[in-house]
C-alpha cells in the first residue's frame, strides 16, 4: 500500500513520517530527492543557475540555498519558474523508487512524503493521503524559531503553498501534531491499527 503524507511547512511531516518508518513502513521523501537534483553536475541545478543566476551558487559550485530563497520567496513567477524546474524531475523519481519499492515488497507500508502534494496535483497516485496538522500560527511560531525567519518571511513561505486548512479538508486522514510528540505518537499508532498493520 502506498500512501502519500504532505502538510504545510514546519507542520512536523518528517516526525510523522520517521515514527511510521520506526513501525515498519518504507519512506520515499520529496525533500531528499529536491536536494539531490540540485547538487553539483546534475541538469536541474545547471538549468536553475542559468535561470536566476550564478549568484546562486557559491564558489564550488554547491547551491547556496538562502540566495535562492530570497529570489523565490518573494516573487511568485520566479518561485513558478523554479518549481517548472525542479518538479518534472523530482516526480519521475518519486514515481520510480516507490513503485520499485512497490515490487520489492507488496505487503510493506510505503510512506511518500510531499510537502507539495496537492499543489502539485498528485493525489492520484495514492491508496490515501494522509495531512499532518497544525494550525497556521503554530506554523508560523515554528518556522521563525526552526529557519530564524522574520514574522514576514515566515508568512511569505507560507503564503507560497496551499493553506493548511485546505489541506486538512481534503485529506483521507489527519494527524494533529500540534501536541507533544506523545500525543502525535498515539495518532501514529491509530493509524497504523487501522491500516491492519499491526
Amino acid at each position: 500500500m502506498i500512501i502519500g503524507l504532505t502538510g504545510g511547512i514546519a507542520s512536523g511531516k518528517s516526525t510523522v513520517s520517521a515514527l511510521l518508518v520506526n513501525k515498519g513502513a518504507r519512506l520515499v521523501d520529496a525533500d531528499v530527492i529536491a536536494r539531490e537534483v540540485m547538487l553539483p553536475g546534475h541538469e536541474v541545478l545547471a538549468a536553475a543557475a542559468k535561470q536566476f543566476g550564478k549568484e546562486i551558487l557559491f564558489s564550488d559550485g554547491t547551491l547556496n540555498r538562502a540566495k535562492l530563497g530570497e529570489i523565490v520567496f518573494q516573487d511568485p513567477v520566479a518561485l513558478q519558474t523554479l518549481n517548472n524546474l525542479t518538479h518534472p524531475a523530482i516526480r519521475q523519481e518519486i514515481k520510480n523508487r516507490m513503485y520499485s519499492m512497490e515490487q520489492e515488497e507488496p505487503k510493506r507500508l510505503i510512506i511518500v512524503d510531499i510537502p507539495l502534494l496537492f499543489e502539485s496535483g498528485l493525489e492520484t497516485l495514492f491508496h490515501e493521503i494522509v495531512v499532518v496538522y497544525v494550525p497556521r500560527e503554530v506554523q508560523i511560531a515554528r518556522l521563525m524559531e526552526r529557519n530564524r525567519l522574520s514574522l514576514e518571511e515566515a508568512e511569505a513561505r507560507l503564503n507560497a503553498q496551499m493553506d493548511i486548512e485546505q489541506k486538512r479538508n481534503k485529506a483521507d486522514y489527519i494527524i494533529d501534531n500540534s501536541g507533544d510528540l506523545a500525543y502525535t505518537e498515539q495518532q501514529v499508532a491509530v493509524f497504523w491499527d487501522r491500516l491492519g498493520l499491526s
